[in-house]
């Protein structure tokens, strides 16, 4: 390659990726795609209806224009078809709550990204004597039911594969580990009314999952069971799944996981887990090793891992046939027969 022809384009632009990402991130948190689901605003109206100042509202704008989040023409901003869709607070698609939890605690928390690395150490609340993530998170009902919404948006993608990929019409009955707010169970049970669903989650969630269901009209279809599935068995059916729950926990609480799957399921059953998976060569899938990077910054021992990982370990416990099958952006899911 002719060193002339060699530019640090790509470089700056990674090395200054912070100054976009936050610009949609306060974009989600002050409302603007869903101020601009009602139609286009000129600047002075949009400014106003966000109560913000005039000094940098025009460039505030214009570079959510520049990085493609928005439109204008004709002086008058609107959402893209894509910010419409997935950034309405408004409309079930949204997806906005996993970015809502990322401006409020993981890009403040990503600053220690460095320290983590020396130390392996978390670096979010923890680190000063805190609590630990999900005791943080679980403790106050508005952070609690922001990550809910956050899981939902992030799992929503994955789900809507997975309702079509997945041969539901063999099996008549789902458990979802680690339910959250209920995207993942309520996608797949509405896809395929035949089958019975249960979110297995702790007894907190249980409010904000019922909302979600009854919203989603299943109520009476789909139904919540509380539990820890460190202290107790996990809900027995015909497919467990557990999405975006494996990647929490160090290798020796993995391996507890799939163990008590594989003790909760019948004979035939089957095991999916879905999670950012990582390619098993370890070059393609950057959203998983950053996602990696983030459970060092989060928790005290979780990790992302490859495809080959998770077939290991669950061939370690009992599984046969494991698989995996790619899902929706960098999310794919292993499967598992008992």
């Amino acid at each position: 390659m002719d060193a002339r022809t060699i530019t640090p384009q790509a470089i700056m632009e990674l090395g200054w990726g912070f100054w976009g990402s936050k610009a949609l991130l306060s974009a989600v948190e002050l409302g603007v795609f869903t101020e601009l689901a009602a139609g286009a605003q000129p600047l002075e109206a949009l400014t106003a209806r966000l109560n913000l100042h005039p000094r940098s509202a025009r460039d505030f704008f214009d570079a959510l224009v520049a990085l493609g989040v928005l439109a204008r023409e004709n002086g008058l901003y609107a959402n893209t078809p894509e910010t419409a869709l997935y950034l309405d607070r408004a409309k079930p698609t949204y997806v906005g709550g996993i970015l809502e939890m990322a401006n409020l605690r993981l890009y403040r928390f990503w600053d220690g990204l460095t320290e983590g690395l020396r130390t392996g150490a978390p670096q979010n609340e923890a680190k000063h004597g805190g609590q630990d993530l999900f005791a943080t998170i679980y403790a106050d009902p508005a952070v609690l039911e922001s990550f809910l919404r956050g899981m939902t948006g992030v799992s929503l993608p994955a789900a809507q594969a997975m309702a079509v990929l997945f041969p539901w019409s063999e099996v008549t009955s789902f458990v979802d580990v680690g339910c959250a707010q209920g995207g993942a169970t309520a996608t797949i049970a509405m896809a395929h009314p035949h089958l019975s669903a249960t979110g297995f989650d702790l007894p907190v969630v249980q409010p904000v999952f019922d909302a979600y269901i009854a919203q989603n009209g299943l109520a009476g279809r789909v139904s919540f069971q509380p539990g820890d599935f460190f202290t107790g068995p996990m809900p027995s059916a015909d497919v467990i799944i557990m999405g975006h729950i494996l990647h929490d926990w160090d290798l020796e609480q993995k391996r507890v996981l799939l163990a008590k799957a594989h003790a909760a399921l019948p004979t035939g059953g089957r095991l999916i887990v879905y999670d950012a998976i990582i390619d098993d060569d370890r070059r393609q899938n950057a959203f998983g090793l950053l996602m990696s990077l983030n459970m060092l910054i989060e928790t005290l021992g979780g990790f992302d891992y490859t495809g080959a990982d998770c077939i290991g370990w669950m061939r370690d416990a009992g599984f046969t046939g494991a698989h995996v099958q790619p899902l929706a952006g960098p999310d794919s899911m292993v499967i598992g027969t008992k």
